[in-house]
Formats: structure tokens, sequence, C-alpha cells
């Protein structure tokens, strides 16, 4: 059965008429990104690829090509054998590699000459890529927010979350990265994704939005930890209505020790990252936060951080960055109780 092709312009809307999609990249190249639900056939695996390229760049490229047709046929006899010989006739493949070439190529001749009805997407990966980074600004120009303002510790995640628990619409970037958005925002055993899947992550969540409804975002900066916010939507974000989220003092340190919780209780990783703020903060604040956090003093370094760090830095970003955040709409929150937080949302919605 002939190969037929896709372009990936299309493919977004054409993807859920497959029934696999299949990423016949290295696992290296799948890990970085690929499309949503996409399986990982490597034609090439990591090392294979590797060795293919040298050898093209060493010796020639009609060696390369021999060498990178044996690993092919072998790897994709075992995908045949491990994860084809079940399906029907009717199974209908979506095939891509990094430009639609050779590696696809190969494995989607083969599934054709059996007999299934198989598609490849035109230019691979690049092409889908290249879609998505150009059609982001597009789908955030679409949309309308509403984005939570708030000093640190004030619960602008938890009301994200208790507004997506009423039926709001949501845009949790610091889920999407993995990250709390701050110098101590790495979450242990978390890794961050690559920019390139993070901006995929976020296209996908902005193309499943409602455009006749409000979307609500936390105000982040330009960086979630090591990925970059999407230019399109850092600017959308800065021109929006804010809301102003107020969370007593004491209330804020008690939501943070929870959130914050394998600090407490691993001080060593606490003081470690710290480290981070020397050159903001000076060598002998941090020292003193350091043996504070040792002593089991960790909620007053906490305070500390507030008062001295985070909220005069907050101020001074959010005034200068978001262009109506002087006119934010008020949002107190009692407590930083699941309750309070409902309760907030539920005003939040009734109040568009």
């Amino acid at each position: 059965m002939p190969v037929h092709t896709l372009s990936a312009t299309l493919a977004p809307d054409r993807l859920a008429s497959f029934d696999t999609v299949i990423d016949a990249r290295s696992e290296d190249e799948f890990a970085e990104d690929h499309l949503p639900g996409a399986v990982n056939w490597p034609t090439l695996d990591n090392a294979e690829r590797i060795a293919v390229g040298t050898l093209y760049r060493q010796v020639s490229p009609f060696e390369a090509r021999k060498r990178g047709a044996a690993l092919a046929a072998r790897n994709i006899a075992r995908h045949v054998e491990r994860e084809v010989l079940d399906k029907p006739r009717e199974w209908r493949p979506l095939v891509y590699c990094w430009r639609g070439g050779q590696r696809s190529g190969a494995l989607a001749t083969i599934l054709g000459a059996i007999g299934f009805h198989v598609t490849l997407i035109e230019g691979g990966y690049k092409a889908w890529r290249a879609m998505v980074v150009e059609s982001l600004p597009a789908l955030v120009q679409g949309l309308r927010f509403r984005v939570v303002c708030g000093p640190t510790g004030s619960g602008k995640t938890r009301l994200l979350q208790a507004l997506a628990a009423q039926g709001a619409q949501v845009l949790d970037l610091e889920a999407l990265a993995r990250h709390r958005s701050s110098v101590l925002g790495e979450i242990p055993g978390q890794r961050q994704p690559s920019q390139k899947g993070f901006d995929s992550q976020v296209w996908q969540a902005l193309r499943g939005m409602d455009p006749r409804r409000t979307v609500y975002v936390e105000s982040e900066s330009k960086k979630v930890g090591k990925v970059r916010v999407p230019d399109a939507l850092v600017d959308a974000m800065h021109a929006s209505p804010c809301i102003a989220l107020h969370l007593d003092d004491e209330e804020r340190v008690a939501l943070l020790l929870e959130d914050y919780d394998f600090f407490v209780r691993d001080p060593a990783a606490f003081c470690e990252r710290l480290q981070a703020l020397t050159m903001l903060r000076g060598k002998d604040m941090v020292a003193a936060w350091q043996t504070q956090v040792q002593a089991g003093q960790t909620p007053a370094v906490v305070r500390d951080l507030l008062r001295l760090h985070y909220d005069p830095m907050y101020a001074q970003s959010t005034a200068r960055h978001f262009s109506q955040s002087a006119s934010a709409l008020p949002c107190e929150l009692r407590d930083r109780s699941p309750q309070a937080l409902a309760d907030a949302a539920r005003a939040l919605i009734a109040s568009e």
C-alpha cells in the first residue's frame, strides 16, 4: 500500500484520526520533544545514530548509508515483531523522524508493504517544531488572560488549582515547567523539560483553551527555572488585567513550609540552595541564614527571605512589567485553607 504524506500545518487537527503516532528518531531526540501522544520506535538508537554520523563525516556518505541500512533493518524488524504483529489491517499509523526522510521513510515503507495505511509528516519533526513556534503568537492573541499577582507564598499556585477545580480555564506554567519559578524553586526529583518540550506543552495547553472564556495565569517572569516563556505569551500577560492576591504574612510562611517541605526535611539541601543568594545578599547574611536552618529555625529564615529578598523584588518587578497591576482586583485570602481558596476562586469567576 502506498505511503501518504501530511503537512505539519494540518497535523494538529488530524492527530486524533491516527491509531498510533510513531517517532522514528533516537531516544534522546524523542526525550527532548515529540508530538503529543507519540511513541518512540527508533530506527537508529542513540549510539547507532552517533556511529553512523561519524562514519558519514569521516569516511563517506555511501559507507554510512550502508551501515545505517543494516542497523535500521534490524531495528525495524524488532519493532514489527514487538508492536505490529497484533495490529489489524485497519490500523493507521502516522510516522515521522527529524526531517521526514530516511529513518521514518524506511519504517513507513515496511509498514506500507505489509498492507497498512501509513502516513508520513512532510518535513518531519523539524516542520512540526516550526509550526508550533509560528502558531503560538496567534493562539495567544485569540485569548484573554487574567493574571494572578501576589508576593511569594501568597497562594497563587493554590488559587490556580482552586480555579481549575471549579471549571475555570487555567494555564499553570510552573506545572508545565516543573519548577516553582524562583532561585529556590527547583523541585527535587523532577527534571525540567527542554525548551522545545516546554514550548510544545504551552502550545498544546493554549490550543485547548476556549477563546470565549477567561484564562487565569500566574504572574511569572520571562523564565521559569531554565525554560523561557514564549515572548508572545509574556507580552500578553504583561498587558492583561491583574488580580492582587493577599495573604497574611504568618500564613505565607506556613504555606511555604508546606510547599517546600523537602527543605524542612533536608536542612543541608536548603543550606546548599541558599548559596545561590550569595551574590545578591552577601556571604555574611547567607551564612547567618544557614546557621539558623541548621539550628532548626527555618521559619525565621523564611520570614527573612520574604521580607528582605522576595517581597521587594516581586513588588518592583510587578510594577515595572504588568501595566495593569496598579488597578488590580483585590483578592484577600482569610487563610491558606482549601475552603478559603475555593471561596476566593468562586468570587473571581463570578466577577468575570
